[in-house]
């Protein structure tokens, strides 16, 4: 391909992302959509924009092929897996969350998002031992962050880590001085 005809594809692509960008802005999910398809795929960022755009317009099976296909092109962005989390969420398609924050977490073993959402998935089935390692990198990493804290804490309580549970309530109430939370956690640790 001469400079020249490459210039000119680069012009056309712009041109459709700019018309992709207007049309959802105003909400006309489908048009933008459209305007990107008339691009070639396997291109990164037209295949992660159309998994955004697929989400949006609450087509969340299609959400999740262009965010795969995305994945696939730049297999260490963590953009794209936070991308695939959100259709997979709402298809409740949980074993596919995890993998992909199991993939950041290996991408970027701080990622405090990744770890956060991690260890809660764990903490609302129940299962404390395993949330505990994510919530104490990232409780380590922002001890001045009131929800970590808090689910830290809640956390400890569960775990039987009484001692450690009261110093994080006592932690998040320098944070939220009128948490209910905390408090609620400092009288169920008497």
């Amino acid at each position: 391909m001469s400079y020249s005809m490459f210039g000119m594809a680069q012009e056309y692509r712009t041109e459709a992302f700019r018309k992709s960008y207007a049309y959802e802005e105003s909400k006309q999910y489908a048009n933008a959509i459209n305007e990107l398809l008339s691009i070639k795929t396997d291109i990164y960022a037209v295949d992660l924009r159309l998994g955004w755009l697929y989400y949006l317009n609450g087509d969340y099976k299609n959400s999740l092929l262009y965010y795969a296909k995305s994945i696939q092109l730049r297999p260490t962005s963590i953009e794209a897996r936070f991308g695939y989390v959100l259709p997979a969420a709402k298809l409740k398609a949980w074993d596919k969350v995890a993998a992909q924050y199991d993939a950041i977490i290996k991408l970027d073993p701080n990622n405090s998002k990744a770890n956060y959402y991690r260890g809660l998935m764990y903490y609302n089935v129940g299962e404390y031992a395993k949330a505990a390692p994510y919530f104490d990198r990232i409780e380590n990493l922002y001890p001045f962050d009131y929800d970590i804290v808090i689910l830290s804490a809640w956390n400890c309580y569960y775990l039987k880590k009484i001692e450690k549970a009261k110093l994080l309530f006592n932690q998040a109430l320098l944070i939220q001085p009128s948490s209910a939370s905390a408090l609620q956690g400092l009288n169920a640790c008497k």
